[in-house]
C-alpha cells in the first residue's frame, strides 16, 4: 500500500499530468504505412477486448473508439488509476483510399486496419445518346 499525504499526492498528480502532456501523443500510438496496393494503420490497444472496438468512417474521417472494462469491479476504491478506460482517435484519410473495403484485425493488443488504395482517377468521357 502507498502512504502519502494529500499534499504530496496532489503534487504527484500535477507532476504526472505535466509530464504526460509533454511527452505523450493524444491517445494510443499509431504507425501508418503503404505496402503495395494497401494502406495500413497499426494502433496499439493493449488490454482492450476486440468486441469493444468501434471503427467508423464518415466522409474521409476514420474514427476508432474502444473501452476497457474495469477489472477490479465497481466496489473498489482506487489509490492510483493511471490506465485509460477509454480511447478515441480520429484520422484524416486521403481521397485515394477505398474505405468501403476497409478490413480490421486485432491481434495481441494491436489493431491493424488495411485499406486498399485506388488507382488515381483518370478523366472519363461520357457517351451522348441521340434522341429517337
Amino acid at each position: 500500500m502507498l502512504l502519502t499525504t494529500p499534499t504530496v499526492r496532489d503534487l504527484e498528480r500535477l507532476t504526472a499530468r505535466v509530464l504526460e502532456n509533454s511527452t505523450r501523443t493524444a491517445g494510443a500510438r499509431i504507425d501508418a504505412y503503404r505496402h503495395d496496393a494497401n494502406f495500413f494503420i497499426d494502433i496499439d490497444l493493449p488490454g482492450y477486448d476486440a468486441a469493444s472496438i468501434d471503427i467508423t468512417v464518415e466522409g474521409k474521417v476514420l474514427t476508432i473508439r474502444a473501452e476497457r472494462k474495469c477489472a477490479a469491479g465497481a466496489d473498489v476504491q482506487y489509490v492510483i488509476a493511471e490506465r485509460p478506460v477509454g480511447f478515441s482517435r480520429d484520422v484524416q484519410l486521403a481521397d485515394l483510399l477505398d474505405t468501403d473495403r476497409l478490413e480490421a484485425r486485432y491481434d495481441q493488443g494491436v489493431l491493424t486496419l488495411s485499406i486498399p488504395v485506388v488507382d488515381e482517377r483518370q478523366p472519363r468521357k461520357a457517351e451522348v445518346a441521340a434522341a429517337r
